[in-house]
């Protein structure tokens, strides 16, 4: 995957939101009137950045700054160069200098932050970003004297803020950095992320494509959005037949479609529309490739992607190949899935169709996106999915367990002062579904025990028992399959050993069915919730809104986090 053009097309501000959405690893690299620069990513966080224009290095800003002086700058060198750079300059001068690790942190941020907000002054050039894997040893050899964030910073605030301050310089008169001519142009999707196989880095590391990229589907050219009529939707599917056909539908039933083949460019359209304050509804194929090229449920990367930076959006998911593990996954976002027509059936399937289609796009659009509780209901998804008509309300239906406290509990849960709350909540709502329940917290070699209710207290200490409780996270053991998949898991506990070491912290007796669902954060399970009805024998019974409000609980704590963040570079500004 490989993004280049002109910061006269694409501005640093658009290319910062475009890597972020996508939470991509790579380096950027501009050029402008003979100026370089380059930022590095790292799961779309800014983690470096350096520029011929900032030629005083980190080294020399820490001796300033009074936190190093020559001798432990020159030392900390020699040592980098003699054991081969398998360490970062930081990381040395903290473990055998002693050197304040939160005062390294400040002085990076501060100079990452000054060279980014720098980058915004220069108004053309031309940009490359690839995607691309630095370990520790690849920056130090890069340049021995930079610094690389374990944390990295959000490009989404750097490009809100680098945008502000670039205004203010122009207001005052004092940017002299503007082209000659410069025309506002909209972000052209001629410029999107073009799927590349990755390549062998070399020393000017490069990813070279083993087959020709697929072609952006070609159309006319559409009318301005202020003058086409219809609600807005954008359709993805790599099947230009499909996409043709379902488009034509959805026109005629009064949707203005924009019609796209590959997932990275609805996502940049998608943010492009939502930034002019257009918000779409957007309809996705589950089965596509991966942005990266590999795998087969782009669809769903693209989805959880889209739920996770506009959460208010209608999201609705189509597929021709019934995929459990991935239907389900869908489901747990809230959003439904409906069985599409096969490619030799578009004739005669796509009318047989519009009805389903055009009732599951009422009621995520009733449901403006999010997880309308009281108008969930299982069996209408089930019906959905076999391509029949939602039953008409009626008071018998059962619904699905927990259902009628989701909503409650969202509303807690997007509580922005929440902060350590969240594994609260969740024990809460899992008091909902079973008997007893422990969240664990996965760590990088371990997952121990947090948090409780139900397990047996003989003398005062099931407490204390969950928390010194500790199973090695590369064993086997009832969490590894839900680790690997990040898909929740309910059934029989396996005959692990760790699981029954598990099993035998919580008490004597061995359930005959056990619930473990994960917390996705950043795109890693940061946390576990297990789940059994001892004493009694009874089934755990449907999950399905726990397991959305487990997914909505990974989005609160990512909300949480950058929240927390922002507040300390504010604090740091200031």
């Amino acid at each position: 995957m490989s993004l280049v053009g002109n910061l006269e097309d694409l501005g640093l501000g658009e290319i910062l939101q475009i890597v972020s959405l996508s939470r991509r690893s790579g380096v950027l690299s501009l050029e402008s009137r003979g100026r370089e620069a380059r930022i590095v990513f790292q799961n779309g966080q800014v983690v470096r950045a350096s520029s011929t224009t900032f030629q005083q290095n980190l080294g020399e800003v820490l001796i300033q700054k009074g936190v190093i002086d020559l001798s432990i700058l020159k030392r900390a060198l020699s040592i980098q160069a003699d054991e081969g750079y398998r360490q970062l300059l930081g990381t040395i001068m903290i473990e055998r200098f002693g050197v304040s690790d939160d005062a390294i942190e400040t002085v990076v941020r501060e100079q990452i932050e000054n060279v980014v907000y720098s980058l915004f002054a220069w108004a053309e050039g031309t940009f490359e970003f690839e995607l691309q894997e630095i370990a520790p040893g690849d920056a130090a050899k890069l340049d021995p004297v930079q610094f690389m964030l374990n944390q990295g910073l959000n490009p989404q605030y750097l490009a809100m803020e680098g945008s502000r301050i670039i205004d203010e310089k122009r207001h005052r008169g004092e940017l002299d950095d503007e082209p000659a001519a410069s025309a506002e142009a909209e972000p052209s999707l001629d410029l999107a992320f073009d799927l590349l196989q990755d390549g062998a880095p070399s020393a000017a590391p490069a990813f070279e494509p083993s087959t020709p990229d697929p072609q952006p589907l070609q159309a006319p050219a559409p009318a301005p959005a202020a003058e086409r009529p219809g609600r807005p939707l954008v359709l993805v599917d790599d099947d230009p037949p499909t996409l043709a056909a379902l488009a034509a539908l959805l026109e005629k039933n009064g949707y203005r479609v924009e019609a796209i083949e590959r997932s990275e460019d609805a996502l940049i359209r998608v943010d492009c529309m939502f930034r002019d304050g257009v918000h779409p509804t957007v309809v996705v194929d589950l089965v596509m490739p991966r942005m990266d090229g590999t795998g087969i449920l782009g669809g769903l990367e693209l989805l959880e992607l889209l739920r996770n930076n506009f959460p208010d959006l209608p999201l609705l998911a189509l597929s021709d190949f019934r995929n459990e593990d991935a239907q389900r996954k869908a489901r747990s976002m809230g959003i439904p899935v409906l069985m599409k027509p096969l490619k030799g059936d578009l004739e005669d399937g796509v009318p047989a169709f519009a009805p389903t289609l055009l009732s599951g796009l009422s009621r995520v659009e009733a449901d403006g996106g999010g997880i309308t509780l009281n108008r969930v209901n299982i069996g209408d998804e089930l019906r959905l999915e076999m391509g029949e008509e939602p039953a008409l309300p009626a008071p018998q239906l059962q619904q699905s367990t927990g259902i009628s406290q989701l909503r409650g509990m969202l509303e807690e849960l997007n509580n922005p002062a929440l902060g350590g709350e969240i594994i609260l909540l969740v024990l809460r709502f899992a008091a909902e579904f079973m008997n007893r329940a422990v969240v664990l917290l996965v760590k990088k070699d371990v997952i121990e025990g947090l948090g409780q209710f139900g397990i047996e207290d003989r003398d005062g200490s099931a407490d204390a028992r969950i928390r010194s409780l500790r199973v090695p996270r590369e064993e086997t053991s009832l969490f590894s399959p839900v680790l690997e998949t990040r898909f929740p898991l309910k059934g029989e506990p396996d005959a692990s050993r760790w699981s029954q070491f598990f099993l035998g912290q919580l008490g004597d007796a061995r359930p005959a069915e056990v619930f473990v669902g994960p917390i996705v954060s950043e795109g890693k399970v940061v946390a576990l919730l297990y789940g059994d009805n001892l004493p009694d024998e009874k089934p755990i019974g449907d999950t399905d809104s726990l397991e959305i409000f487990l997914s909505q609980a990974g989005i609160a704590m990512e909300k949480a986090l950058l929240q927390r963040r922002l507040q300390e570079q504010g604090r740091e500004g200031r």
